[in-house]
């Protein structure tokens, strides 16, 4: 039986005040699922302090490919896990997207974050057009297989991943129950027999309204939850419907 997990991406979001606001409410979840926050990184050492004891773990919403050097502005798994998280975001499609990172190098911050003692969330989707065209799976697959190659089987199967459709991301759209199955599914049965214990996330415009259903489907593990997860109250309905 795999035990849900519910994650909440801050994204570039708060300031010191709202954060310890968030993080006092976040305080009272009583939830059956495993909860991870994902603060910016310069406030990972308040929430880290802050949320001590409540059995919610920390995790860095991106993690450099490097191990230490004349790397100006990134951050090492080393240094991560050094400041209390256990868990780092890889390649989420802001960061394909925007910031161009390709499969191959998603691959080698998945290898650093392991080595750095880090949990990867390895976040895997397909934006609408590759939808239309019925490149979903297909394109998914690559993104896993590259991951694959480069740091084992096993390797994956160990870590997080999270399916969010690019077109669902901040938009207010979200796959139906049905559609992320489908995706789930697919993506159980690429890693085989060893990815049965793989917790899948789902992600996309996940709020408490539509939580329920998705959590119903046999291969969605939990959420791994955007703007909802910076109110605190949907926040917690969606971790006590996990």
């Amino acid at each position: 039986m795999r035990h849900p997990l519910v994650a909440g991406n801050w994204k570039m979001n708060g300031n010191h005040e709202s954060i310890a606001a968030l993080i006092a409410s976040l305080l009272e979840i009583r939830s059956d699922a495993d909860v991870v926050i994902f603060p910016p990184y310069v406030y990972l050492p308040l929430v880290v302090a802050g949320i001590e004891g409540a059995g919610i773990s920390v995790g860095a919403q991106n993690v450099s490919e490097q191990h230490s050097g004349a790397f100006t502005g990134e951050v090492s798994g080393q240094m991560l896990r050094e400041v209390g998280c256990r868990y780092a975001i890889v390649g989420h499609s802001e960061r394909r997207s925007i910031y161009g990172e390709t499969n191959q190098q998603v691959a080698e911050k998945f290898t650093a974050a392991q080595a750095g003692g880090l949990i990867p969330v390895l976040c895997v989707g397909e934006t609408l057009e590759q939808r239309e065209q019925g490149e979903t799976l297909a394109i998914i697959a690559a993104q896993i297989d590259a991951v694959i190659k480069g740091s084992g089987l096993g390797a994956v199967c160990e870590a997080v991943i999270a399916y969010e459709p690019v077109w669902a991301i901040g938009t207010g759209k979200t796959a139906s129950a049905e559609q992320a199955q489908v995706v789930h599914q697919a993506i159980r049965q690429q890693l085989g027999d060893s990815g049965a214990k793989t917790r899948i996330l789902y992600g996309g415009s996940v709020k408490a309204a539509n939580a329920s259903e998705l959590f119903m489907q046999p291969d969605v593990d939990g959420a791994l939850v955007g703007g909802a997860s910076l109110d605190a109250k949907e926040f917690k309905e969606i971790c006590k419907l996990a």
